[in-house]
């Protein structure tokens, strides 16, 4: 394909290649920002041992009874900005929310930042990511 040619299909079709590049822009934001927030297993358990760092875990109460990590606060995403004052406390340390996967987290994580909370980060991978690198959970509740 030539230079010429792709002059002609983006002059034809530029709806689309606009779409595109708002779909690649949109994409790129959100790998920078998501990078920039996360923590992977092995960063999580250094803040975790070194700074005091609060758990949060936004899966539900359910999911949470068959296995949490250890500490871990369970305040359940449906309804979580409601339960954001219960984490006043815990403004000045760092907070570490987790969900299965690491997406549902990733929208707690913005709504803590939007509260006011400094140093928030997300989970990579989620419980998913912390199994797989072996580290420990537990059932019992806190």
């Amino acid at each position: 394909m030539s230079f010429q040619q792709l002059l002609e299909f983006a002059a034809n079709h530029w709806v689309l290649v606009l779409a595109l590049f708002l779909i690649l822009g949109l994409l790129a934001h959100n790998l920078f920002f998501a990078a920039k927030g996360s923590v992977d297993p092995l960063a999580a358990t250094n803040l975790i041992n070194r700074r005091d760092a609060l758990v949060v875990d936004v899966r539900s109460a359910a999911d949470y009874a068959k296995g949490h990590i250890i500490r871990a606060k369970n305040l359940p995403m449906n309804g979580f900005s409601k339960q954001i004052q219960t984490l006043q406390k815990y403004k000045d340390k760092p907070i570490i929310v987790c969900c299965r996967s690491g997406s549902q987290s990733s929208l707690a994580c913005q709504q803590l930042r939007k509260a006011g909370f400094q140093e928030v980060y997300n989970l990579q991978g989620g419980l998913l990511a912390w199994e797989n690198a072996n580290l420990p959970l537990t059932r019992k509740k806190r």
